[in-house]
């Protein structure tokens, strides 16, 4: 008896057992179908489906004629799961070998267990990564990626810029038209077994590829400008040195060198002063060639004609400076035309103190021809240059600003401006795209001395070749119309250096039928300073080549012995 109720003990608390298990099971599958379902069931759905970015093809970059400039190439990263790397050291040993990695960093990655993903190595060459995904190490993946990459390594550099690993515009006009040339990545949702093989596509978004851009640079010209500027940088051991080749008639921009320049493919070893575009976001004082503004100014008002005559004294006192010529003289009769062409700069602050008693005086010369302004140049970083608002002046900027001090301008505005002169006074907006997809971009225009003045300026230009500062200049068989500048640079302290200074030269050729506008400028030069000495050289060495290769006919009497 005592044993059966034993016995009906062990059979209740069993059953009991049973029921509290049972009980336990259904709150935990209530639990996870109604309250958890939704949660569990996005987290079911991760771990089978999986999102993939397919990279869009990044446009090209071509110069004028069709040359590549700037391009995507085929690379391959490689990546691995620490979790998954079974031999760590033979991983990092072989992807040494292969893909030139540090293999103590790698190794030291690939042992950190706390991590699920690890570069061993972006864009790498694909050959490489191949080899080395035939060893099926274990942890080790592959995905294609595309690099970008400059061909033409220098030439170019600062103004097409470069992209990042990313594939992202990082400078220059990679990164103006960024959005353009990036395209629109593609994505789908792949369903994967649980061994990781892909078994379904549950929805796909195509990539769409870059468009590619089409510039107004000539790559000949660009490698041919850049090699002058180097010369002429190493000639007077100078600081650096720049240049804008421009089309006067459209405003298209055939060449924008500076030197040094940089390997855009290298451009993570290269300080970032040196990667600037100065022809764009760097300014200078300019000097004389600010003086076609002056004389521009003063035959527009009508106040003078080329031929109106000046007794100019040795020196000019404006306010409590006294202004004097380059070189010393004595009193000298000197027409418009010969002020211009032998650059006096007592004759010239004698021009600007008669536009100053105008109604609108000198600032409005200075923002007709575009100084003070940005040109809108298709250049990310375009600095406006900084003219003194007339408010500011003082009793001696009169004596300072039509000359071509106290004001400072970049190369590509001072470009422009001659520009105009050429394209008989009509400004034109630099750019440097001429075509996005089948879309050419907007070019802007506007009037800014008449054609007659236009010519008058012209010919005094000729004269400073022909007879002035700017013999240096000529191109046998051709008409060249240019200035000449040279300017102290001011000190970080107050004044000006006696040392250091910029030398330049402007100008178009062939002057009766211009094709094209060159400037440069060159920082620092030693041993001499002057543009006519230092900077109009560079520019005939220029223009003579570029004159050729365009096929540009000569305009000069007896042109064709003279070039011949």
């Amino acid at each position: 008896m005592r044993e059966a109720r034993r016995s009906n003990r062990r059979i209740r608390l069993l059953l009991l057992t049973f029921t509290l298990v049972f009980l336990v099971a259904f709150g935990r599958a209530f639990w996870l179908q109604g309250v958890r379902a939704q949660s569990l069931g996005r987290l079911a759905a991760g771990q089978h489906r999986q999102e993939v970015t397919i990279p869009a093809h990044r446009g090209t970059i071509y110069d004028r004629t069709g040359v590549q400039l700037a391009l995507g190439e085929q690379a391959t990263t490689v990546y691995a799961d620490p979790r998954q790397v079974t031999q760590p050291q033979v991983v990092a040993v072989a992807a040494a070998r292969a893909l030139g990695v540090d293999p103590n960093e790698l190794y030291r990655e690939l042992t950190d267990q706390s991590r699920g993903f690890v570069y061993v190595a972006r864009q790498a060459d694909p050959d490489a990564a191949a080899r080395l995904a035939r060893r099926k190490l274990d942890g080790l993946g592959f995905y294609p990626e595309e690099r970008r990459t400059y061909p033409h390594r220098r030439e170019g550099a600062a103004v097409v810029g470069y992209a990042g690993v990313d594939n992202d515009g990082v400078a220059g006009l990679e990164v103006r038209y960024d959005r353009v040339l990036a395209g629109q990545a593609g994505v789908q949702t792949i369903v994967r077994d649980p061994f990781g093989r892909a078994i379904d596509i549950l929805r796909s978004h195509p990539e769409r590829d870059g468009t590619d851009i089409r510039l107004t640079l000539d790559q000949r010209i660009q490698a041919t400008t850049e090699a002058a500027l180097q010369r002429v940088v190493s000639r007077w051991d100078a600081k650096g040195a720049t240049a804008v080749i421009m089309d006067p008639r459209d405003g298209s921009i055939l060449a924008m060198a500076n030197a040094p320049g940089f390997d855009a493919n290298r451009f993570p070893q290269t300080p970032q002063a040196v990667q600037r575009n100065r022809t764009v976001t760097d300014t200078f004082e300019p000097g004389s060639t600010f003086k076609i503004v002056t004389v521009g100014g003063v035959l527009s008002d009508g106040l003078v004609t080329p031929s109106t005559t000046f007794t100019l004294a040795p020196e000019i006192k404006v306010s409590d400076r006294w202004i004097h010529d380059a070189e010393a003289r004595g009193t000298i009769t000197y027409s418009v035309k010969d002020i211009l062409a032998h650059s006096s700069n007592v004759g010239t602050v004698t021009l600007g103190e008669m536009l100053a008693r105008q109604e609108h005086g000198v600032t409005y010369w200075i923002s007709r021809f575009g100084f003070g302004h940005k040109t809108g140049i298709d250049f990310p970083g375009e600095s406006a240059g900084i003219v003194v608002p007339p408010e500011k002046w003082s009793g001696s900027t009169i004596g300072n600003v039509p000359i071509g001090h106290g004001i400072a301008v970049t190369p590509v505005q001072m470009a422009a401006a001659y520009a105009a002169i050429a394209n008989h006074g009509v400004w034109t907006q630099p750019h440097l795209v001429e075509r996005i997809g089948s879309a050419r971009p907007h070019v802007r225009r506007r009037r800014i001395v008449t054609g007659r003045v236009a010519r008058q300026l012209t010919e005094m230009l000729r004269d400073v070749v022909i007879e002035g500062t700017g013999t240096k200049a000529e191109v046998p068989g051709y008409q060249v119309a240019g200035k000449t500048g040279t300017a102290a640079k001011p000190n970080p302290w107050g004044g000006y250096s006696s040392t250091r200074y910029i030398a330049s030269f402007v100008g178009f050729v062939p002057a009766s039928k211009p094709r094209l506008v060159i400037l440069v400028t060159v920082d620092e030069p030693k041993g001499a300073i002057y543009g006519g000495m230092v900077a109009a050289p560079a520019f005939q060495e220029i223009a003579k080549f570029d004159l050729q290769y365009l096929e540009v006919p000569p305009d000069a009497p007896g042109a064709a012995s003279a070039a011949g």
